[in-house]
């Protein structure tokens, strides 16, 4: 497995390379990315995306667009006709408590607890589907990757997991609704306990400028591109449980637990 940054992770699962949430560019609207941009090595050889919601930073129109026109994407169920219409070619649809396959693969789809809108919580016009997440299954080892979300019921059923892609910030000063900070996200861990756990969704994306402000609002977006998956492993190993946690700068790779492949 490969963070690749905020919620973009490449894994190499039973004989597919697969792609959560792809944001690969050097900006996303108002946001800029403050990491390397993914190199094309890295997603060049996609051939499953799986979509988690229809926010811009996790369905980003220009990332997919860099990615191979044979890549199956996976969207949100209701989301597929909008995404066709802007030249995604081979799109599926998938809704929590359904399963596709991929090859060797499995998906299921899971709840999130998060907005589904286009363009947030508070908009009544636009494209919306319900927000999910994703379990992958193959080769033996199972991966939930989460999405965006809180916490929310029925999370500790999601069954054995050998590990757990967790968001543990964003990319401003607060979180709004429908987010995991590291002391949730710490007991979303409690109630999966994954053999490990991987924090994402921090590091990666900030509003231009933000950061070199001066005064307490630019040292706190300091602080927050770099603490919040410190304080997760912390919360982590404070609770005493059995679960690993794997701090992964953007950017760099990670060998998980029972993975028959190491990513590139």
């Amino acid at each position: 497995m490969r963070f690749l940054g905020h919620s973009t992770v490449r894994l190499e699962l039973a004989g597919s390379v697969v792609l959560t949430d792809p944001v690969l560019t050097r900006r996303v609207g108002p946001l800029r990315r403050v990491t390397p941009t993914p190199a094309p090595v890295h997603h060049g050889d996609v051939d499953l995306v799986l979509l988690s919601h229809l926010h811009a930073d996790h369905l980003h129109l220009p990332s997919l667009r860099l990615l191979p026109r044979t890549a199956r994407v996976v969207v949100p169920r209701g989301a597929g006709r909008w995404l066709r219409r802007r030249g995604i070619r081979r799109v599926d649809e998938l809704a929590p408590g359904e399963e596709l396959e991929h090859g060797g693969l499995r998906v299921h789809g899971v709840p999130a607890a998060h907005s589904g809108h286009r363009f947030g919580p508070r908009s009544t016009h636009g494209p919306q589907a319900r927000a999910m997440g994703h379990v992958l299954e193959g080769d033996g080892t199972r991966v939930y990757a989460a999405g965006d979300t809180d916490l929310f019921p029925g999370l500790a059923a999601l069954g054995r997991l050998d590990a757990a892609l967790l968001p543990v910030w964003g990319w401003g000063p607060d979180l709004g609704p429908g987010h995991l900070d590291p002391a949730r996200a710490a007991e979303a861990v409690a109630l999966l306990r994954p053999r490990v756990a991987v924090p994402v969704h921090w590091g990666t994306l900030t509003v231009a400028g933000l950061p070199r402000l001066p005064g307490g609002l630019g040292a706190r977006m300091r602080r927050l591109l770099v603490e919040p998956p410190r304080r997760f492993a912390e919360a982590v190993g404070a609770a005493g449980g059995p679960t690993r946690v794997l701090v992964t700068e953007p950017g760099a790779a990670v060998a998980l637990p029972g993975a028959a492949s190491v990513a590139r």
